[in-house]
């Protein structure tokens, strides 16, 4: 007999049986849990390697609705996730109570081995980004160096100063073997944009140096022409260094009185 509260009431009315409504609309006798209605929460154990997390979820929540609440407690991802109930894994749909998970039952939770190998690798790979990263910071570093020399010649030519070809062959040398160094570097990802702006700086100051070279050599071949040009016209006004004597000027007293001598 059922009363009309959906309760199975024996004829002896000692034992009442309480009905629940499964998905799939499926009438099955309720699970005594003790916890007092579907709504309550239980809380399962989850054993995580040497961790433990106790996690409170509703009593007949999905075991992927747990997976979602584990990822809040140890940042696993739901796919990344394998939870395993008296020894065997469960799907995403089954719910809890119905494979008998009661308030601190105890889950094992296991990290899909192939999502645990593709962090492995992600951190092989971030650990390489990072070294890398590094050596570009120290070429940097040096080539900064090398900044402040640049601008010290460009500054003494433009205050009139000749600069030794020198300085101009060994500071672009020093260029050269940083920029060798950055092509030796095996960069990915950030790593891999730093290089490349820092290959581009070195070369943008060798670009300078070349430019600084020309200017500094035209600046010098200038400078031997103008004195050429002033000593010729010296020469040419004084007669030093000739080696005959000017020629007569006809129109001088000494030209016309020996044009008189000839004629008489």
């Amino acid at each position: 007999m059922r009363g009309s509260n959906g309760r199975k009431v024996p004829e002896n009315g000692n034992e009442q049986v309480d009905w629940e409504l499964r998905p799939g609309g499926m009438l099955v006798q309720k699970r005594d849990d003790g916890l007092g209605g579907s709504g309550s929460k239980i809380t399962i154990k989850v054993s995580h390697g040497s961790y433990q997390h106790e996690i409170s979820v509703p009593a007949q929540a999905t075991f992927g609705d747990l997976k979602k609440v584990i990822t809040q407690e140890t940042g696993l991802e739901p796919q990344e996730q394998r939870l395993l109930f008296r020894g065997k894994e469960k799907d995403n749909e089954e719910h809890l109570h119905m494979v008998g998970v009661k308030d601190m039952s105890k889950i094992m939770l296991l990290e899909d081995p192939a999502s645990k190998e593709r962090k492995l690798e992600q951190m092989k790979i971030d650990e390489g980004i990072f070294k890398s990263c590094e050596e570009v910071v120290y070429v940097r570093s040096e080539v900064d160096k090398l900044v402040g020399e640049v601008s010290m010649l460009e500054k003494s030519m433009h205050a009139g100063t000749k600069v030794d070809e020198k300085e101009f062959v060994i500071l672009t040398e020093l260029l050269m073997r940083h920029l060798l160094k950055l092509d030796s570097i095996e960069a990915q990802g950030e790593a891999k944009v730093q290089r490349r702006i820092e290959v581009r700086r070195v070369q943008s100051l060798v670009d300078t140096l070349d430019h600084l070279k020309a200017r500094n050599a035209n600046q010098s071949s200038n400078s031997s022409k103008a004195v050429s040009v002033s000593t010729q016209w010296e020469t040419f006004e004084s007669g030093v260094g000739s080696l005959s004597a000017p020629p007569p000027n006809p129109m001088s007293p000494s030209a016309r009185t020996q044009d008189w001598e000839q004629f008489e």
